[in-house]
């Protein structure tokens, strides 16, 4: 888990610029759009050179994220960013709660069963409607929901999660 604790998370990029001021348009990769505001400071660039720099003011315009950094004054400013990633380090998150997790958390964990039955490693996930869903694969590809029901324990620092799930389904 060391890896996930200091390598970026990439939240957006920079898709292009807004007026003439300075500010950038952003493409939000958030669940929910505008998201990426929360973060009062990212990280520009792309892997693996990376610059800091805090965000004056952003908003939700229309469809797209809008936002003004610090020192980006200008329409030419602004453009030499275009094409840019936004990223956070993981330390920068705001906590969860106790039994929440992020989902970059939960890629790459090992499954088993209740009977210690390895069912493969967690490789994405899934948001539908109800409820989230494992992408598990290992000898076959097992979709699991992201339920009490289905999933018991996770197991950050042993990097597995335990599941009430047959190897046969």
């Amino acid at each position: 888990m060391t890896g996930q604790k200091t390598k970026p998370l990439i939240l957006g990029k920079i898709s292009g610029v807004f007026g003439v001021k300075g500010w950038v348009k952003i493409f939000d990769y958030s669940r929910h759009r505008g998201d990426i505001l929360n973060h009062p400071r990212w990280l520009l660039g792309h892997e693996p050179n990376w610059a800091e720099r805090r965000v004056e003011v952003g908003q939700v315009h229309g469809k797209t994220v809008i936002a003004k950094l610090v020192d980006c004054d200008d329409r030419d400013d602004a453009e030499k960013l275009r094409g840019i990633e936004v990223a956070v380090y993981p330390d920068w998150l705001i906590a969860t709660e106790p039994g929440e997790f992020y989902w970059f958390q939960l890629q790459g964990l090992e499954v088993f069963n209740l009977d210690s039955e390895p069912l493969g490693k967690v490789t994405s996930l899934i948001e539908t409607g109800a409820n989230d869903v494992l992408v598990v694969k290992g000898d076959q590809e097992r979709l699991i929901p992201y339920t009490k029901n289905a999933v018991k324990h996770v197991d950050l620092d042993n990097e597995r999660i335990t599941v009430d799930w047959s190897v046969d389904f």
